[in-house]
């Protein structure tokens, strides 16, 4: 009987480690979509910036 549990208990940190190993995954996967996303916002500002000022320019001259 102890053999049984034994395996049993195996099986489920197999279980654990597995859906352990998703949520790790999940949580690079997020602070890499974090990453980018503060990137792409940040070129946009300066972007944005950018373009105004030869906005501004073509308007004065």
């Amino acid at each position: 009987m102890g053999g049984l549990i034994e395996i049993i208990s195996k099986m489920s940190l197999l279980r654990c480690e597995r859906g352990a190993t998703a949520i790790e995954y999940g949580l690079i996967l997020a602070l890499i979509t974090l990453a980018i996303i503060s990137a792409v916002t940040n070129v946009a500002d300066k972007t944005i910036n950018m373009w105004g000022n030869v906005a501004t320019e073509v308007i004065n001259n």
